[in-house]
C-alpha cells in the first residue's frame, strides 16, 4: 500500500530550499559552523597563561584566583534566530578564590584537571569525562563534579572539548540511508533496521554519504526503535533516523549539528506533546543555557516541529483517555517555556503552548497506537511529511 496520494509537494519544496533556512518567509543564508580547530600548541599555551597567572599571584602574595563566565544564568545569554542561545561577551563571572575554605577544593580540582588535559595533549591521548573522574574518584566525589569543571574549562579557555581531548561517552543512536568513515578508518553503514550508535569523535567522522530526503530527530528511544521494526525509513523515502535518548548528549548534538551542515536537508523533531519534550526539541534547535559559548557548533536552527503537536489532539480526535493531565511540574516547565527568548520568534509554537495551557492536558507519542500499532509510521508521519504539518 502506498503511504501517499498524489505528489508529496510539501517536502519536496522544502528540499528544493535545502540551501536556505526559511524563517518567516525571509529567506537567510544557512550558517555554516565554524571552525572549531585548535592546534595542540595552542591548547598547551592557553593552560601555559593560566598557569603563569596562578605563578604570578603567588609571586605577589597574592590567593590565586579564577575567574569563570556564569554559564547557567539567563542575564548572560542572547538570543540570535540564525543561531540560537548565545553567551554575551560582556557577561557575569564568578570567583574560584585559593584562600576560601569553601571554594578552596574546587580550586585544587581546577588545576588538577587542568594538567590531566595539558598531559593528554602533550602525549596527543584521549580520554572521557568518565576516564577521568576515575583518575581520583575519591576527591572528584562524583561524575557531575568532573562535567561541571570541563565545561567551565572549555569555556574559560574558549577551546571545545574535543580540542582538550575528552571524549563524551554516547547515548544516541542513528540508523537510516547513511554511511561515513570513523576517524579510525572504520566505515560504518547505517540500516533502517539496525541501529549504530552515535560515534564518541562526531568531529573526525568523514565520507558521508546519504540519498536521504529528511533528517528526523526523535525524542524517546521506545518512538526510535518502534520506527525501525516499522522498517519506516525502508517504505518511505530515503531518509535518516536519530535519538538523544531523551535529553540528548553532546555527540548526538553535534552528530544532528555535522548532518545538517553536510547534507544541506530539512530536519524535523518528533517529540511528546509535552513541556519536556518541547524543551528536548529547543535543545536541538537553539541550544541550552549552560552550554551558550559553543553554541555555533551545536544547533540546528532549521529543525521544524512535526510532531506530536498539542493541536493534534483535536485535529486526529485523540481519545480522552490516553491524554494525561499536566503535573505541577509540567506547569512550571510549561510557563518557563512561554518566557523563553526564542518563543517571539516562533507565533506557531507559542500557539501550541497555549493550547496546552488552555487543555492543561500532555500526551506521549505512543498516544497514537490508540488507533492502531502502526498508525504513526502507516498514517501520521507520511501525511505530516505530504501535507506539510510542521511548523
Amino acid at each position: 500500500m502506498s503511504f501517499f496520494r498524489g505528489t508529496d509537494w510539501s517536502l519536496f519544496t522544502l528540499l528544493d530550499q535545502h540551501r536556505l533556512y526559511l524563517r518567516g518567509g525571509v529567506e537567510e543564508p544557512l550558517v555554516a559552523s565554524q571552525s572549531s580547530e585548535f592546534s595542540s600548541s595552542q591548547v598547551l599555551s592557553a593552560i601555559e597563561n593560566i598557569t603563569e597567572d596562578i605563578i604570578k599571584s603567588l609571586s605577589r602574595n597574592e590567593a590565586p584566583v579564577l575567574i569563570l563566565k556564569n554559564r547557567s544564568d539567563w542575564g548572560n545569554i542572547q538570543f540570535k534566530d540564525s543561531v540560537g542561545l548565545q553567551m554575551t561577551s560582556n557577561c557575569t563571572t564568578r570567583k574560584v578564590r585559593s584562600d576560601c575554605p569553601k571554594s578552596a577544593p574546587k580550586f585544587a580540582l581546577f588545576l588538577k584537571i587542568l594538567s590531566i588535559i595539558y598531559k593528554m595533549v602533550q602525549t596527543n591521548i584521549y580520554a572521557t569525562k568518565r576516564d577521568i573522574f576515575y583518575t581520583d574518584p575519591a576527591h572528584f566525589c562524583n561524575q557531575r563534579v568532573v562535567d561541571d569543571i570541563i565545561n567551565d574549562i572549555s569555556c574559560m579557555l574558549k577551546i571545545p572539548r574535543r580540542n582538550l581531548h575528552i571524549l563524551s561517552t554516547s547515548k544516541g543512536c542513528i540508523a537510516g540511508n547513511l554511511s561515513y568513515i570513523e576517524e579510525d578508518g572504520t566505515r560504518v553503514n547505517c540500516t533502517c533496521s539496525t541501529a549504530a550508535a552515535v560515534p564518541s569523535n562526531v568531529e573526525g567522522l568523514r565520507n558521508l554519504i546519504t540519498e536521504a530526503k529528511f533528517i528526523l530527530v526523535i525524542e524517546k528511544d521506545a518512538t526510535f526503535q518502534r520506527l525501525l521494526d516499522d522498517n519506516f525509513c525502508s517504505r518511505m523515502y530515503p531518509c535518516i533516523l536519530i535519538t538523544g535518548k531523551g535529553v540528548p548528549d553532546m555527540n548526538t548534538r553535534l552528530l544532528v549539528r555535522k548532518l545538517w551542515d553536510t547534507c544541506q536537508i530539512p530536519v524535523f523533531a518528533l517529540m511528546d506533546a509535552d513541556p519536556h519534550g518541547i524543551e528536548i526539541m529547543c535543545i536541538y534547535k537553539y541550544g541550552s543555557v549552560s552550554m551558550s559559548f559553543e553554541a555555533h557548533r551545536l544547533t540546528v536552527p532549521a529543525i521544524r516541529w512535526l510532531g506530536l503537536l498539542p493541536s493534534d489532539f483535536d485535529r486526529l480526535n485523540i481519545p480522552q483517555n490516553v491524554l494525561i493531565p499536566l503535573t505541577k511540574q509540567d506547569q512550571t516547565k510549561l510557563d518557563s517555556l512561554h518566557i523563553r527568548p526564542y518563543i517571539t520568534y516562533q507565533p506557531a509554537w507559542k500557539k501550541e503552548l497555549d493550547i496546552m495551557t488552555t487543555s492543561k492536558m500532555k500526551a506521549e507519542i505512543q498516544a497514537l497506537t490508540s488507533f492502531s500499532s502502526d498508525y504513526l509510521s502507516r498514517v501520521y508521519l507520511p501525511n505530516k511529511l505530504q501535507f506539510g504539518g510542521w511548523i
